[in-house]
């Protein structure tokens, strides 16, 4: 039951100020930040809040990424809720303190606005950053526009706080395409927000009266326990993001389907593969397909870790062929979201054909026409006509 589908109010704001609004409503007691393109938008507007007595807290200006998750992981240490944003060069900067702040369980949330990484150098987006993380041990997820972003900061403290899961969750969101781009968004009333994310009680904080050990050594005989829990925790929050958004969905109207959602899949002979903003683009293609008589579907990837790997075992039986729009890759081998999707497919016995599409690199403008191109080399795929496993859509030459 719908508590309140209207409650709150509409703004007119960009990606970044919807994630700054989402992190505001969940009253993060630190924030540690160091501005980087196309990420800025969000620390400056944090700090507006503050210089201004919107919020309460410690913003912490610090001298560079590293420091900033080493800020947020200090304050998560001593039972505070952080928050924290990066980019690009700045989240690879993180590297090491991502495994750290995963291998010692604090429920840090991040947001990272998608920006490819040099070299070349280039400031607009694409998943390289993100993707190339995939094995830190964070949860990830990625949205489809400012609404969703602002939902997903206020959901994700929800899932990294869950005594089920006590995992750090990255939201990603395409940079300048959806940090940049202005839309309505609905921001919630803090009354509601502060009865659905409670004030954070940490049960992995310093307590003088209960001592114990952070980032200590572990020894060949229980190292492997521990990564042993990481991947549990990781697996229990696959039924957590469910119940979190069904939740959230009940109490401000808006459901973002749990760790993915489907589009005209029902009786779909092809289906693309998408994250983050191109699935807007695409929902719009499929439409105009549908109406040309063409059976397509579309699967909107929401979270990347956890993998939902049952779910496309079981799409394996019901269509022909799957296409991956990967705004990434593995240089040598193809793109990773398409390597985990192909995976799955293969374990259910029942293999179709799936074509990886190398797409929007570097902010590279992936257009309707591109999509209803990878549609029509699905259908050829699927009929045994030749068509490449890997193709660089939109190159120049």
């Amino acid at each position: 039951m719908i508590n309140n589908p209207q409650s709150g109010h509409l703004d007119f704001l960009n990606g970044d100020e919807a994630v700054a609004y989402g992190a505001k409503l969940c009253r993060p007691q630190v924030i540690a930040v160091y501005p980087i393109t196309p990420q800025t938008i969000v620390v400056e507007k944090l700090s507006e809040f503050v210089a201004n007595n919107q919020m309460t807290c410690e913003y912490i200006h610090v001298e560079s990424e590293h420091s900033a998750m080493c800020a947020a992981m200090g304050a998560s240490l001593v039972g505070a809720r952080p928050f924290t944003a990066t980019s690009s060069q700045g989240l690879a900067y993180m590297h090491e303190m991502l495994h750290y702040v995963s291998g010692s369980r604090f429920p840090i949330v991040m947001m990272n606005a998608n920006r490819t990484l040099a070299a070349p150098w280039n400031i607009f987006g694409d998943q390289r950053d993100s993707l190339s993380q995939r094995d830190t041990g964070w949860i990830q997820v990625y949205v489809e526009n400012g609404q969703e972003a602002l939902d997903m900061i206020i959901q994700a403290y929800a899932v990294a706080e869950h005594d089920r899961v006590y995992t750090p969750v990255m939201v990603n969101l395409d940079g300048f395409v959806n940090t940049h781009t202005f839309e309505l968004v609905r921001i919630p009333e803090q009354h509601e927000v502060d009865e659905f994310l409670p004030p954070f009680k940490s049960r992995n904080a310093i307590d003088f009266d209960h001592p114990r050990s952070f980032c200590m050594t572990a020894s060949t005989e229980w190292n492997m326990e521990f990564r042993y829990q990481q991947q549990e925790a990781m697996n229990q929050a696959r039924e957590v993001i469910a119940e979190v958004d069904k939740r959230f969905g009940d109490r401000f109207g808006r459901y973002y389907g749990g760790l993915l959602e489907e589009i005209r899949c029902e009786d779909a002979e092809v289906v693309l593969v998408g994250l983050g903003s191109v699935v807007g683009t695409s929902r719009i293609v499929v439409e105009r397909l549908r109406n040309r008589g063409l059976k397509v579907g579309l699967v909107k990837l929401r979270f990347y870790r956890p993998f939902p790997k049952e779910y496309f075992k079981r799409l394996g039986s019901r269509v022909k062929a799957v296409g991956v729009i990967d705004r990434d890759i593995s240089f040598g081998y193809e793109g990773a979201v398409a390597s985990d999707i192909k995976s799955a497919l293969a374990s259910a016995g029942q293999c179709p054909k799936a074509i990886d599409f190398i797409a929007g690199i570097a902010g590279r403008d992936i257009a309707k026409e591109h999509i209803e191109e990878m549609y029509a080399k699905l259908y050829r795929f699927a009929e045994r006509k030749d068509e490449e496993e890997l193709q660089f859509i939109g190159l120049r030459w």
